[in-house]
C-alpha cells in the first residue's frame, strides 16, 4: 500500500441498490428540507443595503460592472457578474435570493455527502438536517449575497479533499476550492482546515505533496484578487477588532442559538471529538469538522487584531463544520446504546429515526427564531420601508440630501419614490461614474447649493443626525453643518434607523432679497 493511502480504499465494493437508495436518501432529504426552509418567506417585501448593492450593481452592464471593481467591490466582483446573467432573466427580490436558497440545499446534501463518506448514512442524514434547520444557514440561505454560494463551494471542495485523500485526484479539488475562493478571497482560510485534517490523519508524504501542489495553485491564482482588494480595504475600515464575546456568539449560533439546543449539540460534540483521530492515513467525521468549524474563524478573528476584518458571514462556510462533529458524537451515543441491546442490527433504523426525530424537535424549538428572521425588521435596515415613507412625503421638483452617501441606495434601489426630485449633491450618478452610490460635489459646492434652498428633505441616518455618529468625510461634515446651522427640523418619519426629515430654513435666516430697481419718472 502506498504511504498515505487509506486503509478503506482498496477494501471498496460495488454497492448494492439498497445501499444506494440508503445514500441518495440520506443526501436529498437534508438538501429537500433546507429548500423548503430556504423558499418560506422568501419575498420579505423589501432589500436591505447589502442586497440592494448587489441588485443595482447586478442591474448595470459588463464593462459598468467591471468598471466598478477598479473602483471597490472587487471582491464581489464575480458574484456580480454571475447576478447580471440571473437577474437579465427577471429583475426582483425573489431572483435576486433564489442563488442563494439553491446553494445552501446544495450546502445540506454536501454535508450530508461528508457525513456519510466518512461514517455512515445515517450520520449523513443526521448532519446534513442539522445543517439544515440551523438558523444561520436559513438567514444567509435568503441573502442576495455571495456567502450561500461560498459556503457552498466550501463545502464541495471539502469533499473533493476527502475523495483525494482516499485516493482520488487532486486537482478537481484544487480548481473548485480556487474558483470559490474568487467568490470571496477569504474561503482560502480553508487550506488551514485541510492542513489540519491532514495532520489529524497523519498522512504521508504522497498526499501532503498532492494537497501541497493543490493549495499552491490555489494561493497564487488568488494573488490578483489579493493585490486588488487590498488597494480597496478602506471599505471596511468600520469594522472593530472582534472580542472573546464575538467568538462565544459564533459558537452559538453554530451549535444553535436556543439553549436547549445549543447545550446538547455542544454536549454531542464533545463527545464527537473522541473520534477525532483514526487510523494512520485515514480522516474522520470529527477530524474534518472540528478545523472546518474552528479553524477559518480562529484565523480570521486573530488577523484581526492588528486589521479588522472580522464579520460572521466571512466564515459562514465553516458552519458546515459543526454539525459533522455533532452528529460523529451522535453516532457514538448510538454505538453505546447499541451495545447494549439485545438485538444491535435490529435496532438501527430505530436509531436512525430517533435522531431525525430529535432534529424534527430541534426545529420546533427554534420556529420562532426562524420566523422573526422572515421579519424585514431583523435585517440591518428595510429600503423598501423609507423608499415607501419617501414616496408619500416627496413631491416632484423637492430638494433632497442623502447623509451619509450610502442612502442614497433608496433611490437607485426603488426610483420610483423619487422621480422628478432633485438631489443637490449629485454630480455624477453611480453607473456612470464606476461608484456604487455616485460622485457628490465637494464641500464648497454642495454649502453653496444648500444656502439657495429654503426647504430640503433629509434621508439620513438617525444616529448621525442624533450626534451619536460623527461624518466621516469633508462633503458629509458639509452637509451636517449646514443642516444643524441653517435650518430647521421639521416632521420626520423613521424606519429601521433610517430618517426622513424635512428641514425649513427660518425667515429670519433666509438672505435678503435683492432691492428692487429704481422706478423710471413719470412725466
Amino acid at each position: 500500500m502506498p504511504t498515505g493511502a487509506t486503509s478503506r480504499a482498496p477494501q471498496r465494493v460495488p454497492e448494492c441498490t439498497p445501499v444506494r437508495l440508503g445514500r441518495a436518501v440520506a443526501v436529498g432529504v437534508p438538501a429537500l428540507v433546507m429548500l423548503l426552509l430556504g423558499l418560506w418567506g422568501l419575498d420579505r417585501g423589501g432589500m436591505w443595503r447589502d442586497e440592494a448593492v448587489s441588485y443595482q450593481v447586478g442591474r448595470r452592464t459588463v464593462p459598468q460592472i467591471w468598471r466598478l471593481l477598479h473602483e471597490v467591490d472587487a471582491v464581489h466582483g464575480v458574484y456580480y457578474l454571475f447576478l447580471h446573467a440571473v437577474l437579465a432573466v427577471h429583475p426582483g427580490e425573489v431572483v435576486l435570493r433564489l442563488p442563494s436558497v439553491c446553494a445552501a440545499a446544495v450546502t445540506a446534501g454536501l454535508v450530508a455527502a461528508l457525513g456519510t463518506r466518512l461514517a455512515r448514512p445515517r450520520v449523513g442524514l443526521w448532519a446534513g438536517l442539522l445543517y439544515a434547520v440551523t438558523p444561520m444557514a436559513g438567514h444567509y440561505a435568503q441573502e442576495g449575497r455571495s456567502y450561500a454560494l461560498v459556503a457552498a463551494g466550501a463545502t464541495g471542495a471539502t469533499l473533493l479533499f476527502v475523495r483525494a485523500v482516499e485516493g482520488g485526484s487532486w486537482w478537481p479539488y484544487g480548481a473548485l476550492l480556487g474558483a470559490t475562493c474568487w467568490l470571496h478571497e477569504f474561503a482560502v482560510l480553508l487550506l488551514l482546515a485541510h492542513a489540519a485534517s491532514l495532520a489529524l490523519a497523519r498522512a504521508g508524504a504522497r498526499v501532503w505533496r498532492g494537497w501541497g501542489c493543490a493549495a499552491g495553485a490555489v494561493v497564487v491564482g488568488l494573488l490578483p484578487m489579493a493585490l486588488v482588494s487590498r488597494g480597496q480595504s478602506a471599505q471596511v475600515a468600520w469594522l472593530k477588532p472582534p472580542t472573546t464575546d464575538t467568538a462565544e456568539h459564533l459558537l452559538r449560533v453554530f451549535l444553535g442559538p436556543t439553549d436547549g439546543v445549543y447545550r446538547v449539540c455542544l454536549g454531542l460534540a464533545l463527545l464527537g471529538l473522541l473520534g477525532l483521530v483514526g487510523r494512520r492515513g485515514e480522516v474522520t467525521c470529527a477530524g474534518v469538522g472540528l478545523p472546518l468549524a474552528v479553524l477559518p474563524p480562529v484565523a480570521l478573528m486573530l488577523a484581526s487584531q492588528v486589521s479588522p476584518l472580522y464579520v460572521d458571514r466571512y466564515v459562514l462556510y465553516a458552519l458546515s463544520g459543526a454539525p459533522l462533529v455533532v452528529a460523529a458524537g451522535a453516532e457514538r451515543a448510538a454505538g453505546l446504546m447499541g451495545r447494549v441491546a439485545v438485538r444491535p442490527r435490529a435496532r438501527a433504523p430505530y436509531l436512525t429515526l430517533t435522531g431525525v426525530l430529535a432534529l424534527a424537535l430541534s426545529l420546533l424549538h427554534q420556529f420562532p427564531v426562524l420566523h422573526k428572521d422572515r421579519d424585514p425588521g431583523r435585517r440591518a435596515d428595510d429600503l423598501a420601508a423609507v423608499s415607501r415613507v419617501a414616496g408619500r412625503e416627496l413631491r416632484p421638483g423637492d430638494a433632497v440630501v442623502f447623509l451619509p452617501v450610502q442612502l442614497r441606495n433608496v433611490a437607485l434601489t426603488y426610483p420610483r419614490a423619487f422621480r422628478g426630485v432633485r438631489d443637490v449633491a449629485l454630480v455624477a450618478g453611480a453607473a456612470g461614474s464606476g461608484t456604487l452610490y455616485g460622485r457628490e460635489a465637494g464641500p464648497g459646492e454642495v454649502r453653496r447649493r444648500l444656502a439657495r434652498l429654503d426647504r430640503v428633505w433629509v434621508v439620513a441616518d438617525r444616529k448621525l443626525l442624533a450626534g451619536r455618529r460623527a461624518p466621516r468625510n469633508p462633503v458629509e461634515r458639509a452637509k451636517y453643518a449646514v443642516l444643524q446651522q441653517e435650518f430647521t427640523g421639521r416632521e420626520q418619519k423613521v424606519r429601521h434607523g433610517v430618517t426622513v426629515r424635512l428641514y425649513v430654513r427660518p425667515v429670519s435666516a433666509r438672505p435678503a432679497p435683492p432691492p428692487a430697481p429704481p422706478r423710471p419718472e413719470r412725466w
